[in-house]
């Protein structure tokens, strides 16, 4: 793959991988555990469905901080540089998450539990404002022509690999405790797992140097003394066009995720360890997805291939109710794997996408803000939503949710046109 081969360019096309992978897998496992856990062991039993939907509103908790995250990583990684910015966003992730594993529940230490969990959570959602702004740039700052898609990509497959460890290891867990044994201490093995997680990603991390493009813009003129003052100031239509563009994505992924296991698990009646399978095997026609948008979006054009995404969205959208909501093993796997292919290509272009929307001087800054708070849009609110949705009329209103993001996401390509890359 053009320049791949080389041992520095497998170096950071690794470390953009590795570290997203860690930075996702220590997310997915609080999503995860979110929708099997934490609602009975954090909040007081009203009902289940109320423990549910407790537990996705700490879930939203972290798209509220990635934002503040994404500002001050972002001010840092366009003064100082990508390297040391990426180091700091994994460590207060990757610790956030571990002490996540030693927390108290409920009964043992009453509203004190959730608060600690939320504020817990924060450190997640700060520590990942950071990090996929860093991850992309990392790829596509040292691409060579003709190859900013392919180099962006690799980041993005940091997520299936982190989704893969998270909820393989909690598929492992379930086949090997019992359900009380699980629910007492079991859940917190994988956030205990995090921190050998967190030592390969600074391993990989710390033995980078700085990206071309940083290095060529601090020599054409000193770094911005307030980056996001500069963004907003000068760049405003590609920050919202840009948040507009991830809303389908962050949508797509954990309505088939986060919401898929809670609904399914809780509502339809299916095993946990059974739909945990089904999401495993799925996730793997993300990655493929992902491949796939790549290659095509250096073809063609990423936007082109986003809007061809957003498109397919809103037939995943209408093909939600009857297939997720026929209680077959078989038509749910269709709808995951479908679902998360289209996922690819509206996920898999945003690593060449959103930098080119950005100068260098800003580019860490203003691709973090456009990420992240598409993300509180898109995805913060989306399992809440779905459940409260599906509670109210049906699987139906859930899949028109998801249409509807679609349709934000094409408005918002459509407005920005083609952006310059330089």
């Amino acid at each position: 793959m053009g320049d791949t081969g080389s041992a520095s360019t497998r170096r950071v096309l690794l470390a953009s991988l590795v570290g997203t992978a860690v930075e996702f897998y220590d997310f997915y496992i609080y999503g995860t555990a979110a929708s099997l856990v934490f609602g009975a062991l954090f909040f007081p039993a009203v009902s289940p469905s109320a423990q549910l939907l407790s537990a996705y509103a700490t879930f939203t908790v972290a798209f509220v901080a990635r934002p503040v995250g994404a500002v001050a990583f972002g001010h840092f990684g366009d003064r100082i540089g990508r390297k040391s910015t990426l180091v700091a966003s994994l460590l207060l992730m990757g610790l956030s998450t571990f002490a996540i594993a030693f927390l108290p529940s409920y009964q043992q230490a009453g509203w004190i539990a959730p608060a600690l969990l939320c504020g817990l959570r924060f450190g997640q959602g700060f520590g990942l404002g950071g990090e996929w702004g860093g991850a992309a740039l990392l790829a596509v700052e040292h691409a060579p022509p003709g190859w900013r898609a392919r180099y962006g990509m690799f980041p993005q497959l940091g997520a299936p690999v982190g989704f893969i460890a998270a909820n393989g290891l909690f598929l492992l867990l379930g086949l090997a405790l019992t359900p009380e044994q699980f629910a007492a201490w079991g859940w917190r093995l994988p956030f205990v797992a995090s921190v050998v997680l967190i030592g390969l990603g600074l391993w990989v991390r710390l033995r980078l140097g700085e990206t071309p493009a940083f290095r060529r813009a601090l020599r054409a003129a000193p770094p911005p003394r307030v980056p996001l003052a500069e963004v907003l100031r000068g760049h405003l239509l590609p920050v919202l066009g840009g948040t507009g563009a991830v809303v389908c994505c962050f949508a797509l992924f954990y309505l088939t995720t986060v919401f898929a296991l809670g609904y399914g698990t809780r509502i339809l009646g299916y095993r946990r360890e059974a739909f945990l399978a089904l999401q495993l095997g799925a996730i793997l026609f993300m990655a493929a997805g992902t491949i796939v948008a790549g290659w095509w979006s250096d073809a063609a054009s990423p936007r082109r291939v986003l809007m061809t995404g957003c498109v397919l969205a809103v037939g995943a959208g209408a093909l939600l109710a009857p297939l997720f909501g026929a209680r077959s093993p078989a038509l749910v796997f269709v709808f995951l794997a479908g679902g998360l292919f289209v996922m690819g290509l509206v996920y898999g272009p945003l690593g060449a996408f959103l930098p080119g929307l950005f100068p260098a001087r800003v580019r860490y800054t203003g691709v973090s803000i456009a990420f992240n708070v598409g993300g509180i849009i898109g995805g913060g609110l989306a399992p809440m939503l779905a459940q409260v949705l599906a509670d109210a009329g049906g699987l139906w209103l859930v899949g028109l949710y998801l249409a509807a993001t679609s349709v934000v996401s094409f408005a918002a390509l459509a407005m920005l046109g083609r952006p310059p890359v330089d």
